[in-house]
């Protein structure tokens, strides 16, 4: 068993580094903090901007898809990569490149005078995001001590991962509103810089630890996560049949089989798969990839149902999605009071609860639904759930972890939430144009009938959330048990 870790002074990193004095813990956080928020809400931000976009750079609307479906290719792809490189090259260090690179591709974006312009400046944006989002979470990992600070310190980057889309959606609507679509992009330059400049004032330096990436498991897990986060962007666009849906699948499932083998006869495997080892940590993963399918249907879906149905303008979008920031951060804050007293399975069951009553009640919306009747109370319910489930997960992926693993772990819970959002948004999205199209059948298509349809649409697709909610429930029932333990897995030696 591992020594629990003082909190007191400095603490003693692996490849030389050392932490930095408790007073300086605040300033880190707030670091780790803005940056996890930039990357966690650019999707949401340039999701509103996208008619603009449009607009300006005469994208298609199959070009226009690219424009998100290149940030998330790149993001979901590399994630893995990043995460194992801070634990390799210094987490301090790598997390810098990745802030860069991160701010200069959203500097080419705002310049873009073209659609591929700026479809690649988004790529570049995914690639910086993949290596800040696991470094930001390993980072949170190896500065604070475990225990009672590092589960605050973890719900408030929790509740920022977990508002990030909903602040999003807000600012996006602002810029969108009184500025130009442009400004979407150029609001993280000067974020940017001002990170860069900080993190090497105020995070610890690591100097990494001796070893090589594995480069043929690099190239078949970045390759499968790719062609898995298409296929599944394809079917929600193009239906399942589509050979653009059904060979990147299967190309994905054996690429991933490939990359299971490589890993086991590796003798420096990019994911050591004794990470999955303990059952609390892999329930974890679980939970995550199942609430990551119903946040992203949530999101979309009531976007389109406050714009389309309600005729909410953008604005005002963003601003009925507020209150998700409040019971994201409320569910975070009691999550990290409760987790140190009575373990992660209590809250993270709860959690699951009360998103899955949180959807159900979304299901029963209607065209004549109002927002504070309809949306408003399930709306909060479901963040609360949420604000619960982001900090107990994250805080069992990363409890027991060795200094030497935690950017893997860091990475395989960003890439679990990642695919199940984009594995959700493709189902909810399939099954909610499905009902759409069959109500639709055989009537007149008036606006009445369409926003009936439409409606019922959404009102299935959340329906099925529940369920998968539901599932997230009976996952930590089942795998979750008693408090976090520290399983430490950097006590396990690697082959040479």
């Amino acid at each position: 068993m591992a020594k629990e870790l003082p909190s007191t002074p400095t603490l003693p990193r692996k490849g030389g580094g050392e932490s930095m004095p408790p007073k300086s813990l605040g300033l880190a956080l707030a670091v780790i903090a803005v940056a996890q928020l930039m990357v966690v809400l650019d999707t949401a931000i340039v999701n509103i901007a996208l008619p603009s976009i449009q607009r300006a750079l005469h994208f298609t609307p199959t070009g226009l898809e690219w424009v998100v479906n290149g940030y998330a290719l790149a993001f979901g792809g590399l994630l893995l990569l990043g995460g194992r490189a801070g634990d390799l090259f210094g987490r301090r260090r790598v997390f810098v490149a990745g802030v860069i690179v991160f701010t200069l591709g959203s500097l080419a974006g705002g310049f873009a005078t073209t659609s591929t312009w700026l479809i690649a400046a988004r790529i570049a944006q995914g690639v910086g995001g993949a290596i800040v989002a696991p470094t930001a979470l390993s980072l949170v990992a190896v500065t604070f001590p475990e225990g009672a600070s590092r589960n605050r310190a973890l719900g408030v980057y929790s509740a920022v991962s977990g508002a990030g889309g909903a602040v999003g959606l807000l600012l996006g609507g602002l810029i969108t509103n009184y500025f130009s679509w442009r400004w979407v992009l150029f609001v993280n330059v000067p974020i940017g810089i001002v990170l860069a400049l900080a993190a090497p004032r105020v995070l610890a330096a690591s100097g990494g630890r001796p070893g090589r990436l594995d480069l043929p498991g690099a190239v078949a897990v970045t390759a499968g996560v790719t062609l898995l986060v298409y296929g599944f962007n394809r079917a929600a666009s193009s239906g399942w049949t589509n050979s653009l849906t059904v060979g990147p699948i299967a190309a994905a499932l054996v690429l991933l089989a490939a990359f299971i083998v490589i890993e086991l006869r590796s003798a420096q495997p990019l994911m050591p798969l004794r990470i999955f080892a303990s059952r609390n940590r892999s329930g974890a993963y679980a939970v995550r990839f199942a609430i990551g399918a119903t946040l992203s249907g949530l999101l979309f879906f009531l976007t389109q149902f406050l714009q389309n149905v309600l005729g909410y303008s953008p604005l005002k979008a963003g601003l009925a999605f507020l209150p998700i920031t409040v019971g994201v951060v409320a569910g975070a804050q009691v999550a990290s009071r409760l987790v140190g007293r009575i373990g992660p399975r209590v809250p993270m069951t709860v959690g699951a609860l009360a998103g899955a009553l949180g959807l159900f009640g979304l299901s029963r919306i209607s065209e004549s639904s109002g927002y504070l009747a309809g949306v408003l109370a399930p709306m909060m319910a479901l963040a609360f759930g949420l604000g619960l489930i982001f900090v107990t997960t994250t805080i069992v992926a990363v409890t027991g972890i060795g200094a030497n693993e935690s950017g893997l772990s860091s990475a395989l819970l960003n890439v679990g939430q990642q695919l199940g959002g984009s594995m959700g948004l493709a189902v909810l999205g399939t099954i909610a144009a499905t009902v759409t199209k069959n109500d639709l059948l055989g009537i007149l298509p008036t606006h009445a009938a369409i926003s009936h349809a439409v409606t019922a649409g959404y009102g299935t697709a959340f329906g099925i959330a529940s369920v998968i909610a539901a599932g997230a429930l009976l996952i930590a029932i089942a795998a979750v048990r008693g408090p976090a333990r520290r399983t430490t897995i950097d006590t396990v030696p690697e082959a040479a």
